[in-house]
């Protein structure tokens, strides 16, 4: 049986484009990369949503792992 890993990894959500932010947070990985279409943030490999800028994105990535406790 396969675990929910490996069918996320299947779907092909991998981050594109380049790597701009990457930091640990409360031992959660949390990333933002620059794609072609705006700033994009992942926690945990999953992804979150797209910004305008990086900023935004940092903010974005803060204020869910606030509430993420």
């Amino acid at each position: 049986m396969k675990t929910f890993t490996e069918l996320r990894e299947l779907t092909g959500r991998k981050p594109e484009g380049q790597m701009v932010f990457n930091k640990t947070i409360k031992g959660i990985k949390t990333m933002v990369h620059k794609e072609r279409n705006g700033f994009v943030s992942y926690i945990d490999g999953d992804r979150l949503d797209v910004y305008k800028t990086q900023k935004e994105a940092e903010k974005a990535i803060a204020e869910f792992m606030k509430q993420y406790k």
